[in-house]
């Protein structure tokens, strides 16, 4: 499966973005799918996940409240909508999928990867 991240940008403290991950190839249906992040001199780490039928969400402490991770099986595409973001919310944003979906929050776990989008945050 081919992942093409988007709807990065730049955005005041205290706004909103929300990012979308367009999958190609095999059926979407059939992966996971994950949000990781990032950030200047920093590990990638995870964002939020979400199981193939939509059923179950995960997310990570500092982020939940605030961002909302959803699926378009239909359309193909994984969102995060993110709200009330802080500038130690910059980083650039990656989608992520996996074949079994357990909510895992390791790098190594996903298979496939997006290009990345830039989500900066000024204070």
């Amino acid at each position: 499966v081919q992942l093409q991240a988007c709807g990065g940008g730049l955005v005041e403290a205290g706004g909103s973005l929300r990012l979308s991950c367009a999958a190609s190839g095999r059926t979407f249906s059939s992966y996971g799918m994950a949000w990781f992040r990032q950030g200047p001199g920093k590990e990638r780490e995870f964002v939020a996940g979400i199981r193939l039928s939509g059923d179950r969400t995960d997310y990570t402490d500092s982020m939940k409240g605030r961002f909302t991770i959803s699926r378009d099986n239909a359309k193909n595409t994984v969102y995060l909508q993110m709200t009330s973001l802080k500038p130690e919310d910059t980083a650039v944003y990656f989608c992520a999928a996996t074949s079994y979906y357990t909510g895992s929050r390791y790098v190594k776990n996903y298979a496939y990867w997006g290009q990345g989008t830039q989500v900066t945050v000024s204070s």
